[in-house]
């Protein structure tokens, strides 16, 4: 399952539009889903993300399926955040 970010938004910032996302997905995208299905999560289209959205939703997803996969994430934003999850909220993926 590919998850596009960008379907969200271009500047995605806050932890209740993140929370917003989540579940939509939750609803959606993921409800069917078996924890060892690969999921991609592509940042393409995506110019802006921080810390408090991503770990409404990468944090999320990464504690819910054992198999997931980062891609497009040549943005600096996107870069720095990441980081950030590893260091502060334990994120596991690369």
């Amino acid at each position: 399952m590919r998850i596009e970010l960008k379907k969200f938004g271009e500047m995605l910032i806050s932890r209740p539009s993140g929370r917003e996302a989540f579940l939509a997905m939750s609803a959606y995208l993921i409800k069917d889903l078996k924890e060892d299905e690969l999921i991609e999560i592509d940042f393409e289209g995506v110019k802006v993300l921080t810390p408090s959205w991503a770990d409404e939703v990468i944090t999320k997803l990464a504690e819910r399926f054992k198999n997931v996969k980062l891609l497009n994430t040549k943005n600096s934003t996107v870069q720095a955040t990441l980081e950030t999850l590893r260091e502060y909220s334990g994120l596991k993926i690369a």
